[in-house]
């Protein structure tokens, strides 16, 4: 089967895995409710006593790893590209989500360590931005 879009996230090899996975929960959130239940063509799964496992896509969630640099060029040519991205920085850890908010916005963007960042988009245009990664171990 394929798809018409791709759905890619970029960890950072370089940070903890339990950072890696707090990131990649908050920028799948983010960029779900952006995309929508259609586009990511999630099902329910019921199995056979009935009970529902709700909101599960079928398109497969590729997860690459890369550096810092190498995730901030590909969410800059995402950007460029009009690709939907979510992205994790360090300013988003520590304290409380308002402190979180004003060490982001006083933090200039070549500054920032990118934690990670999802992608969703036409296959050919993801997968071409992503290529260069390796998947995530």
């Amino acid at each position: 089967m394929s798809f018409e879009n791709k759905l890619v996230a970029i960890l950072n090899k370089d940070i903890e895995t339990g950072v890696a996975l707090n990131a990649l929960a908050h920028m799948s959130l983010g960029l779900g409710s952006e995309v929508g239940k259609p586009l990511l063509r999630l099902d329910d799964y019921i199995d056979a006593n009935g009970f529902n496992y709700p909101n599960i896509s079928q398109i497969p969630f590729i997860i690459l790893r890369g550096k810092s640099n190498e995730i901030r060029k590909t969410v800059s040519q995402a950007r460029e590209s009009k690709i939907l991205n979510g992205v994790f920085l360090n300013t988003m850890t520590g304290g409380t989500y308002k402190e979180q908010l004003e060490r982001t916005s006083g933090t200039s963007e070549d500054a920032l360590v990118y934690y990670g960042c999802v992608l969703f988009g036409k296959w050919e245009l993801v997968s071409e931005l992503t290529r260069k990664f390796s998947l995530w171990r």
